[in-house]
């Protein structure tokens, strides 16, 4: 048999009755041709340099800069500065409300200032939620006055965001002269910013034969008497209070965040309109695709014009070059799509990323029709099926890094259906492609 015959007979095939023989036949072909595109990505860094591939298909830091800025300026931001000591559960709001795990948040806190970190949820780029969060409250080695002025000077800065205060008390701490002395300097300096008390760890009161939540809200003797007292040491530093008591999923409570309803409640009537909707909206099952389909429409921008790029590429090819530079294309797209969603990506970890997605795709959804693909084992790949590739291997990515951004583990089959049905979405937008 000859090369070349080798070469056409699983085209062959397509015409003849499916056979054991021809399934494992397809088979072969199908890992042939996916192993060798997995090959050609994790290697084309010994092939080219890659860098400098990719600088042909880059998009300028400016243009960047002025897409994210003009999102951003429209999202109902909001900036939750928590006040309180360590281990009264701050950290444990932020899960309550974002719904990301303690490991996620604990990664996500970045230095602000020498005495405060912040968390940006869902990312720094496009935040819905601001959390800064103080550090060194009730340490006595600290210097409560130089505490007060960064709170100060960072208030000052000019903001699109709606700001709130949350201080955060332990059910039975009483020693809070420090914490009412920065809410007092706070409250005076910008009376404007509503402020809500958020009394929290209810669990450490129970009496000994409960052991679990009661009803919300709780009506227990000692609660109550430590709630009435907290508020009347914070009397005129705060304009709304809550019971909470959000805890870990190991210590056994049921609800995990007991009072979260009433928590948001108290906070969204401190906000405005659009920030007010947006914390429900949060806490809403469906939350999560809103915020993916935000960050997606901003990264089609980038998916669109790069795989007009790649039309291009395949529509006038550099012999044995157009699946090289077709694959250092794809690369910066994936590179400029893990900025978007927060993950900055060398060439040779964004060309990672691009083997594990499009390995399993190739695979299951495209199979022999690759044989395009590969340089001397048929025609020219046309232009409309570069761009739709190209189209599907970015909405694939999108997928990718927004379970990341999320603390979830992708899932290998949710990939692969997103970019089998963006791939034959894009195929017919880009038929009229020659």
């Amino acid at each position: 048999m000859s090369k070349q015959s080798e070469t056409e007979l699983p085209l062959e095939n397509e015409q003849t009755s499916k056979t054991p023989s021809s399934d494992l036949l397809n088979n072969h072909w199908t890992n042939r041709i996916t192993g060798a595109f997995s090959t050609a990505t994790q290697t084309l860094t010994k092939l080219l340099p890659l860098e400098q591939v990719t600088q042909w298909f880059s998009v300028s830091e400016t243009q960047v800069a002025e897409i994210l800025e003009k999102v951003r300026s429209q999202l109902p931001t909001t900036e939750a500065l928590l006040l309180g000591k360590p281990q009264v559960g701050k950290s444990s709001i932020i899960r309550g409300l974002t719904g990301v795990s303690a490991e996620i948040i604990g990664q996500g806190f970045r230095p602000h200032t020498k005495h405060t970190e912040r968390y940006a949820y869902p990312s720094n780029d496009l935040p819905l939620l601001i959390f800064t969060d103080t550090v060194g409250l009730g340490d006595i080695k600290q210097n409560t006055e130089t505490i007060i002025q960064e709170l100060i000077k960072d208030l000052e800065q000019e903001t699109n965001c709606a700001r709130v205060l949350i201080l955060t008390v332990k059910i039975n701490d009483f020693a809070t002269d420090t914490l009412r002395q920065i809410a007092q300097q706070l409250r005076q300096k910008y009376p404007n910013i509503p402020c809500l008390l958020a009394v929290t760890c209810l669990h450490e009161l129970y009496p000994a034969n409960l052991e679990d939540h009661p009803a919300y809200p709780p009506e227990l003797a000692d609660i109550q008497r430590a709630y009435d007292e907290i508020k009347l040491d914070f009397t005129g530093l705060y304009d709304r209070s809550v019971l909470i008591d959000f805890t870990l999923e190991e210590d056994g409570y049921n609800p995990v965040f007991y009072g979260l309803e009433a928590f948001r409640d108290s906070v969204a009537e401190l906000l405005p309109e659009a920030e007010a909707k947006t914390i429900h909206q949060l806490l809403d099952r469906e939350a999560g695709d809103r915020i993916g389909n935000m960050y997606r429409d901003v990264a089609r921008r980038y998916i669109l014009a790069f795989s007009i790029i790649a039309a291009t590429v395949a529509a006038f090819p550099i012999p044995l070059a157009t699946m090289p530079v077709l694959t250092a294309l794809q690369v910066s797209m994936v590179g400029v799509l893990g900025k978007l969603y927060g993950q900055m990506l060398t060439p040779s970890q964004a060309g990672g990323v691009v083997s594990a997605i499009a390995g399993g795709f190739l695979a299951q959804a495209i199979g022999r029709e690759l044989i395009k693909f590969i340089p001397g084992m048929g025609s020219i790949i046309a232009a409309s099926w570069a761009a739709a590739y190209t189209v599907a291997l970015g909405e694939g990515a999108c997928v990718y890094f927004g379970d990341l951004m999320g603390g979830k583990k992708p899932d290998p089959k949710i990939i692969q259906s997103v970019m089998k049905e963006a791939f034959k979405s894009a195929q017919e937008q880009f038929k009229g492609m020659k």
